[in-house]
This record gives structure tokens, sequence and C-alpha cells, in this order.
């Protein structure tokens, strides 16, 4: 017998949990977390990671597992997610749940050849980032690997570097690489995963109608004590830098205790960035071929759809 899996997929804030969590309850399964933020423990008012309460009666897996003093990358996240999936009951439904394209590709279909980093090359990423910041690197994948710099969002420092890093290591683009990997379309592709029957939801919100929603839920994170969250990780001796705390939240609430912004300013740009992270997420599961399912609007359907393939 197949395991069953469905994909619930979309930007941010686009109503993946609720819906996971409501079809989760009516069919019995459980949710396996891809969004890369919801690992870490340390963090949950900035990811808008879902409550006990919410999650009370479904199992979920790789939700606040993690810590950020040591991150989980795309092949350690394929890895334990598989593991889990295959100890799971025959007959329960898994519900793959997140926003990071990235490691959900790791997952279905395997990584892409991934080179080891020179030291001498990570020592001069790290000495160049210690001393001037991201900028120089988004510089250097501008004038090398235009498609990464436009499909990185300014705030993923760690994929920025790294694709900086391949360049140095192989002279090549890393954008090559992945398409290598990727070929012409992941409809094109087979999952690794032959015992697994694949449903994909992917919900998408109409871009003017999504940036209120970003806006509320950004001015309630802040309502909520975003601010006193990044405040009390810092007082446990976390430095800042760490990839988790350079995030979109916690990156601007630290240039906030800086004095570098005021309030006003900060939460604008928690919604700006946000923004911006939801078009490029919205890109990459665009460039996937999936088709768009509004979590209201269209909640009927999903429910008749998940149905019909649960039976």
């Amino acid at each position: 017998m197949n395991k069953k899996i469905i994909i619930i997929a979309g930007a941010t804030a686009t109503g993946k949990t609720n819906l996971s969590i409501e079809l989760a309850k009516i069919h019995h399964g459980s949710v396996v977390n891809f969004d890369s933020l919801l690992f870490y423990k340390e963090l949950q008012i900035g990811t808008a990671r879902p409550t006990v309460e919410e999650m009370s009666g479904i199992d979920h897996f790789l939700v606040g597992t993690d810590s950020i003093s040591n991150p989980l990358n795309a092949k350690q996240f394929a890895e334990r997610a598989l593991k889990i999936i295959d100890e799971r009951p025959e007959n329960e439904p898994i519900f793959l749940v997140g926003g990071s394209g990235f490691y959900l590709q790791a997952l279905l279909y395997g990584m892409y050849e991934d080179l080891s980093t020179p030291q001498s090359i990570r020592e001069k990423s790290d000495k160049l980032y210690k001393e001037e910041g991201i900028e120089p690197f988004r510089d250097i994948l501008n004038l090398h690997d235009h498609e990464n710099y436009l499909r990185l969002h300014s705030n993923d420092h760690y994929r920025i570097r790294r694709a900086v890093e391949y360049f140095w290591t192989t002279n090549k683009p890393f954008s090559e690489a992945k398409k290598s990997h990727e070929g012409p379309s992941e409809k094109t592709k087979e999952i690794l995963h032959k015992n697994w029957d694949c449903l994909t939801i992917y919900l998408d919100i109409p871009k003017e109608e999504h940036y209120e929603i970003i806006k509320k839920r950004t001015r309630l994170m802040i309502d909520m004590g975003l601010v006193d969250e990044v405040k009390n990780l810092l007082a446990q001796g976390f430095s800042g830098k760490e990839k988790p705390l350079e995030s979109i939240g916690y990156k601007e609430v630290q240039a906030f205790l800086k004095c570098e912004l005021t309030m006003e300013a900060c939460e604008e740009l928690i919604f700006i960035s946000t923004r911006q992270l939801a078009k490029s997420q919205r890109t990459w599961f665009k460039g996937q071929k999936m088709s768009p399912l509004h979590p209201i609007k269209d909640r009927d359907l999903i429910l008749k759809n998940v149905q019909q393939f649960l039976s």
C-alpha cells in the first residue's frame, strides 16, 4: 500500500497552517513541517508558529525541534523528514506543510551535487562578511550569477553566501548546478520515493488581499511581543548573527534595538520584506507549474479533492 502524502505549499501568510490542521483532524493524519524557520524552538512570534492549543490532537513533526545555534540545512531536513514519514503507520495520511520550496525539493527529488567548500574559500567568505556584510556578496551574484541575484531574497544571507562560495570554488554560477539537477520542470521529474502517492495543494491569494493580511500579521507580531522575544534571545547569549536570527522580523527588530530604526520604520520594513519574500516564494512555486487555490474561496474544492485522493 502506497503512502498518501498531501503537500500544502504556498507563500508566507496564505493559510497553510490552519488548512493543514483542519485536514489532519478530518482525516486523522499527521503534519510534517517544511517551513525552515518553524524548526527552531527559540522562535515563536516572528515565525507565526502554531500554538500548542492549535496543534492539540495532531502529531506535528519538525516544529520547534532544533536550536538556532545549530541551523538545519536542506539535506539534514530531508533525511529526518523521510525517516519520520517511513515510521508513521502505513494507512495514516501525511500532510507536508510549508513555504520553503528548496527544502521540499530536497525531500521529493534529492539534492543536486553539493561540493564541499574549501577551507580557504570559507575563511575568505567569513572575513568579507564580517567586514562588509552581505552587500559585496550580492554584487558578486549580480555580476556572475544574475539569476540567483534576482531569485534570492536580500535577507537570505546563508544562500547568497553559499552561491558566491560555489562560484569562487568552481568559477560557475550556482544556478547552473541547480538547473542541471532540476531539469526543465518539476512535473517532468519523478519523486524519489516510489511508494508515495502525492497530492499538491498550492495556496495563493491575490496580491492586494495578501498585502493586507501581511500588514495585519506584522502588526499582530509586534503587539504579541516580538521585540521582547528578540531581547530575551539576545539576553540568553545569542549573538543575533545566527542564520535564523537574520530572518525577516528578527533582523529588523535587532536594528530597532540598536536605535538604527524607529518602531514605525521597523514595522514598515518587516512588512516590505515579508511582501518581497512572498513574491519570491510565489515565483518559485509558480515555476513548479502548480495551480493556485484560494484558502477560503476554494476551501470546499480543496476538501473535496483531498477526500477523493484519500478514498
